[in-house]
């Protein structure tokens, strides 16, 4: 599912884990001490993380995080990984192309009540209303909290700097697109920044993306 959201991109999915043997002994020794549920998860991103770099034709290495802990790709290659009970993914694509890129699973679930007034804003609540009403098959909310995800995944490893769920404002439309308007503080990236979003077999996936000024991306 998450290669048919990310253009100019790779992608690879896993459904279930993998057994640890698979992670390079630089990443295996990175999670030593965790428990066995953080280190399954940590290796079947890794597999994701090798088969989208694969896909793309980069090296399948080792991916390791920096001090921020966001992962650290082969040279000329920019991704993002993500992982949620049932579901692990990992997207990749050319730094060429694109300056930033990031992937966001969730279960597909409602937000808890109390959490909204924390992830969405005023207008966001508003523009969601007549979506919720005409399409209510989609936890709309939900959606909002993955693609602000996806957002800030994209955004960080290009900025270095914090993202809040208040400094980003998402207009979300029922074609599987999404724009997330950004507080003009929260530069250099520009005002707005792409994604696309579906629902499939009980989640919610969002990919958001930051193109080279010279590239054209995400118009297919």
């Amino acid at each position: 599912m998450i290669a048919s959201l990310v253009p100019e991109a790779a992608g690879a999915e896993l459904y279930a884990d993998v057994p640890e043997s698979t992670m390079h002994p630089a990443e295996a020794a990175l999670v030593i001490t965790a428990g066995t549920q953080r280190r399954r998860e940590f290796a079947t991103a890794r597999q994701c993380a090798r088969m989208a770099l694969d896909a793309l034709g980069a090296p399948a290495v080792a991916v390791l995080p920096d001090t921020d802990g966001a992962p650290v790709w082969p040279d000329g290659v920019v991704g993002s990984l993500t992982h949620c009970p049932g579901y692990r993914a990992a997207a990749v694509g050319r730094s060429e192309t694109l300056r930033g890129l990031g992937i966001d699973a969730e279960p597909h679930v409602p937000l808890p009540r109390a959490v909204d007034d924390l992830v969405l804003r005023a207008e966001e609540q508003a523009r969601l209303r007549p979506l919720s009403a005409a399409h209510p098959d989609v936890h709309w909310d939900r959606l909002v909290f993955s693609a602000k995800e996806a957002v800030y995944k994209a955004w960080f490893p290009v900025t270095r700097r914090w993202l809040g769920f208040e400094d980003v404002s998402i207009t979300v439309g029922p074609d599987g697109r999404f724009e997330a308007d950004l507080d003009p503080s929260q530069q250099p990236v520009g005002r707005t920044v792409p994604g696309r979003w579906l629902v499939g077999r009980g989640f919610v996936l969002a990919a958001a993306w930051i193109a080279q000024p010279s590239a054209s991306v995400g118009s297919r």
